[in-house]
């Protein structure tokens, strides 16, 4: 007896790898998954231009991005002690003037060069209290694909809940996302969409799986969203390079108890030369912060 729902996800007709680089953009649930791919060391850049939450927001930010835009006085406001910018996450504000306009113009930069160096697109819906986002996104796929033919884009719906709205409101704005992802998904063959939302809404379905706000999902839940994202986009080859390499960055975060012991010291070797080994057989992967690490005692 099965006394739940398992959300039927497909092998993706493309994997992920080490020679992938993929960026994820949106709201705060991206940089859940965007931050667990990131520790894979497969290249991800996640909300170069920070957190946002609808879509025609998010649109606006990659067209400001693969225009050139460029912030000025004009585009700030003093609030708070800082100068803000409504196109820009709070991380951006700044006490400094010059300052917020001169990360604004250096994260638009970023931004537009990790889409056109992307092969994967990961686009995270968190509310939509606006309707004209299904032609404003088919406008924004024309303009990433114009940018970048080789780019794949996969839509996901933040299983985040708004509930400063309201729970009626909550379900409309949900409801409103899924059916423009699909009308996109239905118009383009580069588009795709992962059910996250359903995951958490049908599988988990529990309060245990929410963090104590209940609204976020848990870290649980967070990880088991990660698992299914894994079997969807993962060769067993690609997990297997995983797992070598979650042993290294392991190592390199372990405490030793005398760090300068002989056993520390072969210890720091032994994977110093398995970092040489992965970077053999797997190819150029960014070990920089672990063999700083390992370095200074080896």
């Amino acid at each position: 007896m099965d006394f739940r729902t398992k959300i039927d996800i497909p092998k993706s007709s493309f994997g992920i790898s080490h020679n992938d680089k993929c960026i994820f953009v949106g709201s705060c649930f991206a940089e859940n998954i965007g931050d667990k791919l990131a520790e894979t060391k497969i290249p991800t850049s996640v909300n170069p231009t920070g957190i946002l939450y609808n879509p025609l927001s998010i649109c606006k930010s990659i067209k400001n991005a693969l225009s050139g835009r460029e912030y000025n006085d004009n585009d700030v406001f003093p609030s708070g002690g800082t100068w803000n910018c409504f196109d820009f996450h709070s991380r951006f504000s700044n006490p400094d003037k010059a300052t917020c306009i001169e990360n604004l113009n250096e994260a638009t930069k970023t931004f537009a060069n990790e889409i056109r160096r992307a092969n994967v697109m990961f686009v995270t819906f968190g509310t939509a209290f606006v309707y004209e986002h299904a032609e404003s996104w088919s406008e924004c796929i024309k303009t990433l694909t114009e940018a970048n033919p080789n780019l794949r884009i996969i839509f996901t719906v933040s299983p985040i809940r708004h509930w400063r709205d309201g729970a009626h409101q909550n379900q409309i704005s949900k409801s409103t996302l899924h059916l423009a992802i699909n009308e996109l998904n239905a118009k383009f063959g580069s588009t795709f969409y992962f059910p996250a939302y359903e995951i958490v809404m049908d599988e988990l379905r529990d309060y245990r799986f929410y963090a104590t706000d209940m609204v976020h999902p848990s870290e649980t839940a967070v990880q088991y969203i990660w698992e299914r994202f894994s079997e969807t986009f993962f060769s067993e080859q690609t997990k297997s390079a995983i797992a070598w390499i979650s042993k290294i960055t392991a190592a390199a975060n372990h405490r030793p108890a005398n760090p300068q012991s002989d056993a520390y010291k072969a210890f720091c070797n032994h994977n110093l030369a398995e970092i040489e080994r992965i970077k053999e057989e797997i190819g150029a992967i960014d070990f920089s912060e672990e063999e700083e690490k390992f370095g200074r005692f080896a």
